[in-house]
């Protein structure tokens, strides 16, 4: 029941985390009370991504005669195949994490974790009948749905995005709570299926802290596809017809037969004992510094609990950073090229500063943009819209953003992101040949703009 490692959460910080400190020779237990994998592979990031690539195939098909392909009759789908296909992907990608911990000898304990003190320089952590003695701890326990309070909401039957990828039925109108990356993704999966949309956000643009250009341009494109989006708008109360929205000092209820909540989550630090550790918060999360320690030098956090990033790929870096601090690597956390990806169909991606975050601290910068019609590949696969890639730079003329709206953006925008974390400049990101005809050639081609 000696461990040297504990690892509170199996989600993407957690499962890859205890693969590396096993790899590294730490005897290493892993709690977590749910499925492995986290929210991010049951509920989260691949379920959504499966049931998008549908409604994308559904798209492709539905405008096939603009690439000279003749379809007979009108496309149909069958909602109930989808959501069994996102349930096989899902169990399919789960099984294959549970057999790496197991390959690599991490014990895996299906249950809560209660870390009930510190004594004599171990961690006593009990579940179940259990209890367990490590020398250290890796926070991972992740993020919850936030349920407003809106007034009417816990007498109707709403989504959550848990429920929204489970349903197999599909309603004839939604109500979309929230414009932000989860809502907009939502929007996109339910307008391909045919379903009336409503997306309501209480700020001036969708996708909270992402480029406004590309966001804005987004947000034209799916208006011509037929979703409603009420900006700078408020939800008052909701009822069993509908929301009721506020704009303006004017009210309006909006029909609905679904409304989804969708406005954020935040960490989860309750539950598991953290209390018992005297552990410094900052804001809403669990303090870290650049090894992701905590106040307490054996204690360690990565992922949403520090209510920084709460993106799996930034969770999956900070749990490696932890490890490598634990066994004596020198490595640093970096937040300086983190891509943020829509997987709308255009996905939208952004890596770096934004225009916004700059003007507001009175940093001075330049753009360099040009249409994604630039890429001949781009132009040969899209006949719908133009898409934009975006860079900025700094008076260094060293790339510090990046910003795309187009097919393959959530492939592309890491390019970027190894120039800005490189710290390279314009004149150096040139020399890299790209292969042609990609639509990655986009990015070399911008910035000559």
């Amino acid at each position: 029941m000696e461990h040297d490692i504990a690892i509170i959460g199996g989600g993407p910080a957690g499962y890859n985390a205890a693969e590396k400190a096993a790899l590294n020779g730490l005897r290493t237990i892993l709690f977590e009370k749910n499925a492995i994998g986290g929210v991010c592979l049951n509920e989260g990031c691949i379920p959504t991504k499966t049931l998008l690539y549908s409604a994308k195939t559904l798209d492709n098909i539905k405008s096939a005669s603009k690439y000279g392909i003749s379809v007979e009759g009108e496309p149909t789908f069958d909602l109930p195949k989808i959501i069994s296909r996102k349930d096989k992907v899902v169990k399919k990608l789960t099984a294959g994490v549970s057999a790496k911990l197991s390959f690599n000898g991490v014990t895996v304990v299906q249950g809560a974790a209660d870390i009930v003190n510190e004594d004599n320089g171990l961690f006593q952590i009990k579940s179940g009948e259990n209890t367990y003695s490590v020398k250290y701890i890796l926070l991972c326990t992740g993020s919850e749905t936030i349920i407003p309070p809106i007034k009417g909401l816990s007498e109707v039957d709403y989504w959550t995005s848990k429920e929204a990828l489970e349903s197999k039925e599909l309603p004839k109108s939604l109500a979309i709570i929230g414009g932000g990356v989860i809502g907009i993704e939502f929007a996109s999966f339910f307008n391909s299926m045919g379903v009336k949309v409503n997306v309501i956000e209480m700020m001036p643009e969708i996708l909270g802290a992402m480029d406004k250009e590309t966001s804005a341009m987004l947000r034209t494109d799916y208006t011509k596809k037929g979703v409603t989006f009420r900006l700078n708008t408020k939800v008052v109360e909701v009822t069993k017809k509908g929301v009721v929205v506020e704009k303006d000092g004017k009210s309006e209820t909006i029909e609905a037969d679904r409304i989804l909540v969708s406005v954020g989550r935040r960490p989860i630090v309750k539950g598991f004992g953290l209390e018992n550790l005297n552990i410094e918060m900052l804001r809403n999360g669990i303090k870290v510094n650049e090894y992701m320690q905590t106040s307490n030098p054996r204690v360690y956090a990565a992922g949403d609990v520090t209510g920084f990033s709460l993106l799996a790929h930034t969770a999956i870096r900070e749990g490696e950073v932890a490890i490598s601090h634990i066994v004596g690597e020198d490595d640093k956390m970096s937040y300086k090229a983190i891509p943020g990806v829509v997987y709308t169909n255009p996905e939208l991606a952004g890596v770096g500063k934004t225009e916004e975050e700059l003007n507001a601290n009175g940093e001075s910068f330049r753009v360099l943009k040009l249409p994604m019609a630039y890429s001949g590949r781009f132009v040969a696969e899209n006949e719908v819209g133009n898409g934009l890639c975006k860079i900025i730079v700094d008076d260094d003329d060293r790339i510090i953003g990046c910003h795309m709206l187009g097919n393959p953006a959530s492939e592309l925008i890491v390019i970027a992101g190894i120039a800005i974390e490189n710290g390279d400049t314009v004149e150096e990101f040139r020399k890299h040949v790209y292969p042609h005809p990609t639509v990655s050639e986009i990015i070399h081609e911008t910035l000559f703009s």
